[in-house]
């Protein structure tokens, strides 16, 4: 992992190779390092990983948390949903202590969308109007005209052309 010896090594010892004891941040495996921290984390406290998705976890209701956890996670970025806000503040504050973080509270996004909280329905809303516009932007396309007719024409006429 170095390149020379670290600063705190007195001399240089031939033939010694020194070995990181823990992932630093920005190498390359740092993030499936806390990744499969997380994940051993969240097993020994009952959370199962949800269908094909190996980085969103989910805990039911039970024992120490009286109500349903679910966890989705993108690199050192944690979204958590519960039904029960006392519960929630239980799971943070046991995964902080654990941990290094800090609690944001409400989100207003997640991966590039907005998040949109409809409370009276109980619903929760995931909007890529921003990610979009920020794509579109970014390669000069925001005042692009769209061509969705003529795209649908090629189809059409491409398909008339194959099924006569």
């Amino acid at each position: 992992c170095f390149v020379t010896p670290p600063p705190w090594c007195e001399e240089y010892e031939e033939g010694v190779v020194y070995e990181c004891c823990r992932q630093l941040y920005g190498i390359p495996s740092s993030a499936r390092a806390l990744h499969v921290t997380l994940d051993r984390w969240f097993k020994e406290r009952g959370f199962e990983t949800v269908g094909f998705e190996d980085s969103t976890w989910c805990r039911q209701a039970g024992c120490r948390y009286g109500a349903r956890i679910i966890v989705s996670a993108h690199i050192d970025n944690l979204l958590i949903a519960c039904s029960d806000l006392a519960v929630m503040k239980l799971f943070k504050s046991d995964f902080l202590q654990r941990f290094d973080g800090t609690d944001e509270n409400d989100v207003d996004q997640y991966l590039g969308c907005e998040v949109i909280f409809g409370r009276e329905a109980s619903s929760v809303t995931l909007c890529q109007k921003v990610y979009a516009e920020r794509a579109l932007r970014l390669y000069w396309m925001w005042g692009c005209a769209p061509v969705v007719k003529r795209a649908q024409h090629a189809f059409s006429r491409i398909q008339m052309e194959v099924d006569p």
